[in-house]
């Protein structure tokens, strides 16, 4: 423990071994072929076992920032952000605090996601959904703090989306240079589609797959981008017509698609994120979005969950 009462945390970039850059594999999948585009597949989901794709390019920055204080932060009862956020405190020997949205849970059984965290030593704090919504108001996170006891801890926002994980981001860019025409990736808090933009060179565009319903992504990507870099970069938009309900919703087509996905390619195939984005870009290259020739590099951002 140093001087100022923080545990003393290892470097997590050395600590935690990342498989970076993560590998980029070409699939052969006909619905594709036959429009004359090539698919490839940014393995995010190989970088680390436990800390998935996204969650260890944007967690990293702000686990070296947080310097052994204790982790704070905010999800849904199905967030990978949460999962990510708790696997990284047990392996770094962090603690960690999961402000998870909705007090009627507290007295449910915790669902797989959920007991993951607090498998992992995270302590849940449930909140009511109103309170929740106004997390980010100053009166009210310091209320928080003070009810879940954790007023000395480092808070990282929902989704880990902030200026420092933009700036993580970028290198998912930075590894795609010049290597597709089109990057896509899903959204949910819109960080990785703000760095990821940022690190790809002038020619090439970043194609956003919001995996929330309510348009309202776009202004958050381009405050994020501003607050870690100034400014809007890079090309990049959204269409936000393939969220399927919203976070954490399915339907039987969404889940059929994903079962012949992995039956085809043996991916397993996470389905609140990566399914969503698979599925926009079928439709999109049936629809004759991507022109002839096009080479299309999808981000895979997580894994199911394990059983």
């Amino acid at each position: 423990m140093s001087d100022n009462g923080r545990v003393s945390s290892p470097d997590p970039t050395t600590a935690l071994r990342p498989r970076l850059p993560s590998p980029l594999q070409e699939i052969e999948d006909d619905r594709f072929a036959r429009h004359g585009v090539r698919l490839l597949l940014k393995r995010d989901d190989l970088i680390h076992p436990q800390l998935i794709g996204n969650k260890w390019r944007k967690l990293v920055p702000n686990l070296s920032a947080a310097a052994g204080r204790p982790l704070l932060t905010f999800g849904g009862a199905y967030s990978n952000h949460l999962r990510a956020t708790a696997a990284a405190g047990r392996l770094l020997g962090l603690s960690t605090v999961g402000v998870v949205r909705g007090q009627e849970l507290a007295d449910r059984p915790l669902n797989p996601a959920l007991a993951r965290c607090a498998a992992d030593g995270m302590r849940l704090h449930f909140i009511d959904r109103s309170t929740y919504r106004h997390k980010t108001d100053p009166a009210t996170l310091a209320a928080v703090l003070r009810a879940a006891d954790a007023e000395g801890a480092y808070v990282v926002p929902e989704g880990g989306s902030n200026a420092l994980a933009v700036r993580g981001c970028r290198e998912l860019g930075a590894e795609l240079r010049d290597r597709a025409d089109v990057v896509a990736v899903a959204c949910g808090t819109g960080g990785t589609l703000a760095g990821l933009a940022a690190g790809l060179a002038p020619d090439q565009h970043a194609l956003g797959i919001p995996v929330l319903k309510g348009g309202f992504l776009a202004e958050e990507i381009q405050r994020l981008q501003e607050s870690a870099f100034g400014d809007r970069r890079g090309h990049w938009d959204l269409d936000d017509r393939f969220h399927f309900g919203g976070y954490a919703r399915t339907t039987p087509g969404l889940d059929a698609f994903a079962d012949d996905f992995e039956a085809r390619h043996g991916l397993p195939v996470e389905r609140l994120y990566v399914a969503k984005l698979l599925y926009g870009l079928v439709s999109l290259t049936e629809e004759g979005a991507f022109p002839r020739g096009t080479t299309l590099a999808a981000v895979i951002t997580g894994s199911p969950l394990p059983a």
